[in-house]
């Protein structure tokens, strides 16, 4: 059989070469009601999260929740934007998102504690513009885009995001820091971002 050997970083470095911050974009809330510009979170580590409620890696989300809660107090602040790009797999509407989160997947009552915005696109020619310049700063953690029949979006680029629960940390600079793939678990996140505050 052919085997396909795929270079798999964890965790990749961002260019802090790349001009721009985070400061300079915003998003609406998943309700509609506010649009928060980014300037908000200047001072605090912020962690973006491209998110989707039918995935295998739905479970990352109480994850998320424990590690927003763990290092609050470090000045780390989680951000969910759910896609329906991979797989299909976040195919609500705004309203029905907490619900499906609530009572389907992760179920059980779930509730994020951080802050989910409206659902968009991450990668192609509707792309939200935050996730332009943060995959413009860092490289991406795979060499393969991932099954073509799965991928919904247009044009197709080297640095796009590969599925559902890509990360990127931004540093209180509103400077992208580090990029992790998707399936890196939550717990190397995390001790990816102590080791990183160690360093400031």
């Amino acid at each position: 059989p052919l085997i396909i050997a795929a270079f798999v970083l964890f965790q990749t470095d961002c260019n802090k070469a790349v001009p721009g911050t985070i400061y300079e974009y915003g998003a609406l809330t998943l309700t509609g009601e506010e649009y928060v510009q980014f300037t908000k979170y200047s001072g605090k580590h912020v962690l973006f999260v491209n998110v989707a409620t039918y995935c295998g890696l739905t479970a990352q989300y109480p994850e998320l929740n424990a590690l927003q809660e763990e290092l609050r107090s470090l000045g780390v602040v989680v951000l969910g934007f759910p896609c329906n790009q991979f797989g299909r797999q976040e195919p609500g509407k705004n309203s029905e998102i907490l619900s499906g989160l609530k009572y389907v997947r992760p179920g059980g009552g779930f509730v994020p504690n951080f802050q989910l915005f409206e659902k968009g696109d991450v990668n192609g020619e509707n792309e939200q513009k935050i996730f332009t310049f943060l995959k413009n700063s860092c490289p991406p953690t795979s060499e393969l885009l991932g099954s073509p029949g799965l991928l919904f979006w247009e044009p197709m680029k080297v640095h796009d995001i590969r599925w559902n629960f890509e990360k990127f940390l931004v540093g209180p600079d509103g400077i992208p820091v580090m990029r992790w793939f998707h399936k890196a678990p939550v717990s190397t996140v995390k001790s990816d971002i102590l080791e990183y505050l160690k360093r400031l």
